[in-house]
């Protein structure tokens, strides 16, 4: 298992922060309905 995560951890941790960027950047779809975003996420805006 530790094989596995030192292998692709750097992988889904690039991952993640793009699916981060990729929602601190759009809008809810769903009517009434923006969950809280984390502390750092505020950076990560493009405007």
């Amino acid at each position: 298992m530790k094989k596995l995560i030192m292998k692709y951890g750097g992988v889904i941790a690039t991952l993640a922060l793009m699916v981060t960027t990729l929602n601190v950047n759009a809008a809810c779809t769903f009517y009434a309905h923006q969950p809280k975003l984390p502390d750092g996420a505020e950076k990560l805006r493009k405007f």
